[in-house]
């Protein structure tokens, strides 16, 4: 039996440190992860972000070789997120793969962050082939993979829905801990009334910008009058933008013939949108794959994995290249380990 390969991933695009130890087969060896949590009412910044992140990168890394077992020989490549994300705190992880490729004699593989969502997503859930709904703090993407390429059927066209939440969150004064989205999640499940909010489906893409300022404002007015509780607010807010992002990727399910989805991004969390998700795929005659916090946010794993399925594909990326950049397009990457397995699928030696 052959040496299994192992990649070591290092996430960093966002408010998320995490290094992560992973084999070809998916196996997740370590995934250890650090949060930079804002006082309540408060967002991050790229730059006190990047602090966080160069902090807890050593002791990170430290976790994640222990917990798996293995040393730097034992590592084939070193994969990082190229992007998209916040260009500060991208810097660290493309930095630090740039320093121990050097001290180790590792190639480097560069991930889209997207990309590797959905490579995580797969390979814990099982899914095949399915419709993806991309959502987190800084993506709101429908997506199918076809002929090489993750293409977008739908999108955001302003703001994301994570951030939509997040930013609620502040208007609320909610904690930041562990999440705003967790937070307005449980408070939501106390709400009672349903407050009509504008509903914004353009085609196959959504726009969240809107009702998050109709929502900023009527909030003030509404609890100042007594008329509604925060709860209501979040309930409302929720049940309106998870019910676009249902639409649209039902929509993008009919395009493609496909009766499965793939839930993947920190909003993939929620267990509201995965019920109301699980009901319009079960109508469809078709099932939804979704994973918890240990997968759906951000980590190093995905960025391991997906490095990996590249790596074993003959990917790799010249040291001169290991650059980050915050607009990283997910059709933008030749997934040439989803043609091989296509081919195989069906029946065609590659």
């Amino acid at each position: 039996m052959g040496k299994r390969m192992i990649a070591l991933g290092f996430e960093g695009s966002a408010n998320k440190i995490g290094v992560g130890v992973v084999t070809l087969d998916g196996i997740i060896l370590s995934n250890p992860r650090h949060t930079y949590i804002t006082p309540p009412g408060q967002g991050f910044l790229p730059r006190e972000t990047a602090q966080h992140h160069l902090h807890h990168i050593l002791p990170l890394i430290r976790s994640a070789l222990d917990t798996a077992s293995i040393s730097p020989a034992d590592i084939d490549c070193l994969c990082y997120t190229k992007g998209p994300g916040m260009g500060a705190p991208l810097q660290v992880a493309a930095v630090v793969v740039r320093i121990l490729s050097q001290l180790w004699r590792k190639p480097i593989v560069a991930v889209n962050h997207c990309v590797a969502h959905i490579e995580m997503g797969r390979i814990v859930t099982g899914a095949v082939d399915p419709v993806v709904l991309y959502v987190s703090g800084g993506n709101t993407q429908v997506i199918a993979y076809s002929e090489g390429r993750y293409r977008i059927f739908g999108e955001t066209i302003d703001i994301a829905v994570g951030n939509c939440l997040d930013r609620f969150a502040r208007v609320l004064n909610l904690s930041n801990d562990p999440s705003p989205g967790y937070n307005i999640e449980q408070l939501a499940k106390k709400g009672v009334q349903f407050l009509d909010l504008p509903y914004a489906v353009k085609g196959m893409d959504v726009s969240f910008s809107g009702i998050l300022s109709y929502i900023e404002a009527t909030a003030v007015e509404k609890l100042k009058n007594n008329e509604c509780t925060p709860a209501d607010l979040c309930y409302s807010l929720q049940e309106t933008v998870f019910a676009m992002l249902v639409e649209i990727t039902e929509r993008a399910m009919a395009h493609c013939d496909t009766k499965d989805v793939l839930i993947v991004g920190g909003v993939g969390c929620n267990e509201r949108l995965q019920e109301m998700m699980r009901i319009m795929c079960s109508e469809r005659g078709g099932r939804l794959f979704a994973t918890d916090d240990r997968y759906c946010v951000d980590n190093g794993a995905m960025i391991a994995y997906t490095g990996l399925l590249a790596y074993a594909n003959g990917l790799i990326t010249p040291l001169e290249e290991s650059t980050f950049t915050q607009r990283f397009r997910t059709d933008e990457v030749h997934a040439i380990w989803r043609e091989k397995d296509m081919l195989n699928a069906n029946g065609v030696d590659s």
